[in-house]
């Protein structure tokens, strides 16, 4: 029973030296490799549907479980990830003011999160929407999960808030990629336009618009 209580206290100590770390998670626009369109979408509203708050991102412990680094967003996520999809349709050519725009990518977050234990990991899984503009109805939704792990990556190295920055950065950008991309969301909107690609280099801040 002492020796409960005893790693419950410190994991509790543990917990309450953790060092708490603000991130931004950023957009890198990949060459040769975007579906271009025509001008005729903008973002709308993404909802927080995960367990955790709005700001966590995810935590760093030891192999016994103790918390070290706890990563905390400096945007809510449902921004960040409303900032992801904004950059992707820029990327893309396909951005339009909304008073004319044709359609809406809304939608839920589902999970994005990081987490280090034995190797940094991180997942985004968002819920994605197409809606017409016309006349509010969703005439696509899917369910788009990505990930991302460092397996070559030992906590000895250090820096573990800058891999899980990044894994996370990617994750969310593989999931957005992959919706703005989808074959069948392309085939809802009307004028779907012919696959073009253009390089664009620099990365964008998505807490930062």
């Amino acid at each position: 029973m002492f020796k409960l209580h005893s790693l419950a206290l410190l994991a509790l100590l543990g917990f309450t030296s953790c060092t708490h770390t603000q991130v931004s998670l950023d957009y890198k626009p990949r060459e040769g490799s975007m579906r271009m369109g025509e001008p005729v979408m903008a973002v709308g509203n993404f909802v927080n549907m995960r367990r955790e708050g709005p700001f966590f991102l995810g935590i760093a412990t030891t192999a016994l479980g103790t918390p070290v680094e706890m990563l905390e967003m400096r945007v809510p996520v449902e921004e960040a990830v409303h900032n992801a999809f904004l950059h992707a349709i820029v990327a893309r050519g396909m951005d339009a003011q909304a008073n004319s725009a044709k359609y809406f990518i809304s939608g839920e977050v589902l999970q994005l999160s990081c987490r280090q234990v034995s190797r940094p990991y991180a997942m985004a899984r968002l819920r994605v929407n197409l809606v017409s503009a016309a006349n509010g109805r969703v005439i696509f939704s899917r369910i788009f999960t990505a990930e991302r792990q460092d397996a070559g990556y030992y906590m000895a190295q250090g820096n573990v808030a800058s891999v899980l920055r990044e894994l996370a950065s990617r994750a969310l950008q593989d999931a957005v990629d992959h919706a703005i991309d989808d074959a069948e969301l392309r085939g809802r909107m009307n004028g779907d336009s012919k696959r073009r690609y253009q390089r664009y280099d620099l990365p964008n801040r998505i807490d930062i618009l």
